[in-house]
């Protein structure tokens, strides 16, 4: 049984490991788009007075996290998918 458990385990965890950070990915992949359409949003409405640039700078700034983390789970997922 150990023997068996040692050669299957690892054809299981893997793929369900790629289909974690693919998940991941999407979800922060979705938020960033959100987040970006709302900053576009707000770019349009713009009024010029400092609470508008404060909402355009926490927006443009939580759109790069978003964007960067659902780009690196992908890179992740692809690079435990080659090893």
């Amino acid at each position: 049984m150990k023997r068996f458990l040692q050669a299957f385990m690892p054809g299981v965890i893997k793929p369900l490991h790629i289909l974690w950070n693919e998940l991941i990915g999407f979800f922060f992949a979705v938020f960033a788009i959100v987040i970006l359409a709302s900053f576009l949003r707000g770019v349009w409405d713009f009024k010029g007075d400092s609470e508008s640039l404060g909402r355009l700078v926490l927006m443009g700034f939580a759109f790069l996290v978003m964007a960067y983390y659902g780009l690196q789970s992908f890179f992740k997922a692809r690079k435990i998918g080659k090893s």
